[in-house]
């Protein structure tokens, strides 16, 4: 789960483009849209995309990523139970 985590905070900071922060101060449990990150709609659209490239795990409709979006934590867990 840590090596999934950490995977996670490279992609948003390498991928999305993330400015002014490091994969290292992204915290477990801060959330990804609004108050935390401050991701997008957009963001969140580039980030189902990077999740099945790297991850081979498709996220399939809004409801299952508005679970899995909530923060780094709970995208990692969702990636572990979807693995083949």
């Amino acid at each position: 789960m840590e090596t999934t985590k950490a995977k996670l905070k490279e992609i948003l900071v390498n991928d999305l483009k993330l400015q002014g922060i490091t994969p290292e101060e992204i915290g477990d449990t801060e959330p990804l849209f609004g108050e935390g990150l401050g991701l997008d709609s957009l963001d969140a659209v580039e980030l189902v995309v990077l999740i099945q490239k790297y991850f081979d795990v498709q996220i399939s409709d809004m409801e299952e990523g508005k679970v899995a979006f909530v923060s780094i934590e709970s995208l990692a867990q969702y990636i572990l139970d979807h693995k083949d």
